[in-house]
């Protein structure tokens, strides 16, 4: 059995059309209805059935596809794994990273650890906090570091970094040695309120800004970035851990306004794993160098 035949009948399968699968993989519509052929006659079974110009999966086809797949993803796994063995790569490690974490100085660490550690190859799976639990726990990847804390009993949850939370506003154009003090209330009253750019602390946050600032008007915007970019513009302010914002202050393209009023919270990072593993292990510690 030939792993294109396989190739061309998942393909064929996915698009019900021989003639849209030989565009596909890039071969032509004969040579599709040969692979098709050839499996058949390797498995003994009828794989599709002609509907006009179209093609169905028989019940047997529908039954093997699955195994299909399986066989095909475990043979092109082996390609990559010896594809990076011959890049040098001896060890891999898979981090699912929510995208706020990966909008600090982890792009930095991640660098640095495969300078020193140039024989693991790093995946990266960017995903929300409230996925990565999920993630780990499927093993799809060996480590996640989300801005959640696992409560799952199956995982191990490690904190690994206390962020200060900080009032952020657009730079007004002052000199800052000159310029009068911004004040948080008049801000909050006079722009919109970026929220929800954090999983962990902005429903307790919101509400209690709401009760000190009735007339506060707020703006859900998920991503930090975005959140960063729109405050760059003068559409509003936000409270934003200071891990993400750190670059923006030191040039002046935001403004850290001191923050009176309220009890701010912290932002959390965590280290979530279902295995603590040496790799994971090594890992943490380096990226611990550089968060404490």
């Amino acid at each position: 059995m030939e792993f294109a035949w396989l190739k061309t009948f998942v393909t064929a399968a996915e698009y019900e059309n021989f003639k849209r699968t030989a565009d596909v993989l890039f071969i032509s519509q004969p040579t599709v209805t040969v692979h098709v052929k050839l499996l058949e006659k390797e498995l003994g079974i009828k794989l599709f059935q002609r509907e006009g110009r179209r093609v169905k999966l028989t019940e047997e086809g529908v039954r093997y596809l699955e195994h299909a797949k399986k066989l095909l993803h475990v043979y092109e796994e082996g390609l990559k794994d010896i594809n990076s063995f011959s890049q040098g790569y001896t060890k891999k490690l898979s981090i699912a990273i929510s995208p706020l974490i990966a909008d600090t100085i982890l792009p930095f660490v991640l660098k640095s650890y495969t300078k020193r550690y140039p024989e693991v190859e790093i995946d990266v799976k960017i995903a929300e906090s409230v996925d990565i639990e999920e993630i780990v726990l499927n093993e799809e990847v060996d480590l996640g570091l989300s801005c959640l804390k696992s409560t799952n009993t199956n995982l191990h949850s490690e904190m690994l970094y206390k962020d200060e939370v900080v009032f952020v506003a657009p730079h007004d154009g002052r000199d800052f040695e000159t310029a009068p003090p911004l004040d948080e209330e008049e801000l909050l009253e006079n722009n919109y309120l970026l929220t929800h750019n954090h999983p962990a602390y902005w429903d307790t946050l919101s509400l209690l800004i709401k009760n000190k600032i009735p007339s506060v008007k707020m703006m859900k915007v998920s991503q930090i970035h975005i959140t960063k970019r729109f405050i760059s513009e003068g559409l509003g302010v936000s409270f934003l851990p200071r891990s993400t914002v750190r670059r923006e202050l030191l040039e002046g393209r935001l403004l850290e306004v001191y923050s009176h009023s309220f009890s701010l919270p912290d932002a959390n990072t965590y280290a979530i794993m279902k295995y603590h593993h040496e790799k994971q292990k090594e890992f943490l510690t380096f990226l611990k160098r550089y968060y404490i």
